[in-house]
């Protein structure tokens, strides 16, 4: 399962955060490139390195020649929606700003779409937030996890005065996930970067069992006596070489339910949320139903903590009136990712093995494509290419 992990040791913000994937290797020039589709005035961004207690780290900056600073959250959605980003896109940076509204307008007593962002509502922040929002999705990843997330104290000057840290739609956004303690005192977890994890992030806990590929660290503006401001992201393969046949991790179980009465491009729209939302696999299978007519068994693996809130999406998005639950078991084959030298270029293949043994052998796809579009050759002379390869280095 390829899994995404932050670790917040001092918090997270929400330039921090998007540094901590530029320095992991998503491509900066994509993301500016992205960004441009935003209907904005003209977009200056220095992205640099910094050392934080003897670490590089990545920093990225924006200067906005935008002086609207006050705008709803209906303002900041009509701006992404008449984009040209993708849907994908549009619809995590539209579910973060929604934390966000939601945790300003429950503290302001007022509806989320009337809530007015200042600080979060500059566009230095929404640019840091449709950034993660472009680099989370660029990853393609199964999981994102997070460590609890310190807040810091103190107090902060913001435009409705001075206020306590951590701020109150801080917590409000972060109600239900675990956070950490920390002596320093200082803001260390922002608004934007608890709605940015908050909204994202599967589980909170300790880093997963998993094989690490990369690594990356976004720097934050202040540098600390007491600790390096960094966020660290990792990605990797979780549960690989975990046991011979056996997947860890919780209980797991089966969703399913009949349809004959939904429309294909809702079906399509209903199993991306799915996976979205946390499940572990979504897929429909064209069944007969009575009285001869055809329809549709929805299937969705899941962990058992996800059950309610894929439920909830299920009979939101869905015409189902009944849903059948029961607990399953998994098992995996071990899992190790290689990168193999090819006659085009260097591609990572993923093994698959069982009692130490190799039985399947998976070139990258994303790899694979960037290579057979660079070199304008076939896409499946670059897989064999890397299947032989991974064969020839087992």
């Amino acid at each position: 399962m390829k899994t995404l992990y932050f670790d917040c040791p001092t918090g997270i913000s929400g330039d921090m955060c998007l540094a901590s994937l530029i320095d992991l290797g998503v491509d900066p020039k994509m993301i500016l490139k992205e960004l441009r589709k935003l209907t904005v005035d003209k977009i200056d961004v220095k992205i640099g390195k910094e050392v934080r207690h003897s670490i590089v780290g990545t920093t990225f900056r924006v200067k906005m020649h935008d002086s609207h600073h006050h705008r709803t959250f209906k303002d900041i959605k009509g701006i992404i929606k008449k984009s040209s980003l993708s849907p994908a896109v549009k619809g995590l940076s539209i579910s973060i700003f929604e934390t966000i509204a939601e945790a300003e307008g429950k503290i302001h007593g007022i509806p989320a779409d009337k809530v007015h962002f200042h600080e979060v509502g500059a566009m230095d922040s929404i640019i840091d937030i449709v950034g993660a929002a472009i680099a989370i999705k660029s990853l393609n990843v199964d999981r994102v996890c997070s460590s609890p997330l310190p807040l810091g104290s103190g107090v902060a000057d913001t435009m409705h005065g001075r206020i306590p840290i951590p701020a109150p739609a801080t917590v409000e956004i972060l109600k239900g996930a675990p956070v950490a303690s920390s002596d320093i005192p200082f803001e260390l977890t922002t608004p934007t970067g608890a709605a940015i994890i908050k909204t994202v992030a599967d589980s909170f806990g300790p880093m997963p069992a998993m094989i690490i590929e990369r690594t990356g660290y976004g720097a934050g503006k202040k540098d600390f006596r007491e600790s390096a401001n960094l966020v660290r992201v990792m990605l990797g393969e979780a549960g690989a070489g975990a046991g011979k046949d056996s997947c860890p991790g919780k209980d797991l179980l089966i969703m399913e339910t009949n349809i004959d009465d939904m429309s294909p491009q809702i079906a399509g729209y209903l199993m991306e949320k799915l996976i979205e939302r946390g499940a572990l696999d979504s897929f429909i299978t064209p069944v007969q139903m009575k009285k001869s007519r055809p329809g549709m068994l929805l299937t969705v693996l899941a962990e058992e903590e996800k059950k309610e809130e894929l439920l909830d999406l299920i009979f939101t998005e869905s015409t189902s009136i009944g849903v059948r639950t029961y607990p399953v078991d998994r098992h995996c084959l071990e899992r190790k990712i290689i990168s193999v030298k090819t006659g085009y270029g260097t591609v990572r293949v993923k093994i698959s093995m069982r009692n130490g043994k190799t039985v399947n052998s998976q070139p990258e796809y994303e790899d694979c494509k960037k290579i057979a579009e660079a070199k304008k050759i076939p896409l499946k002379e670059v897989m064999d290419s890397a299947k032989a390869a991974a064969a020839k280095a087992k």
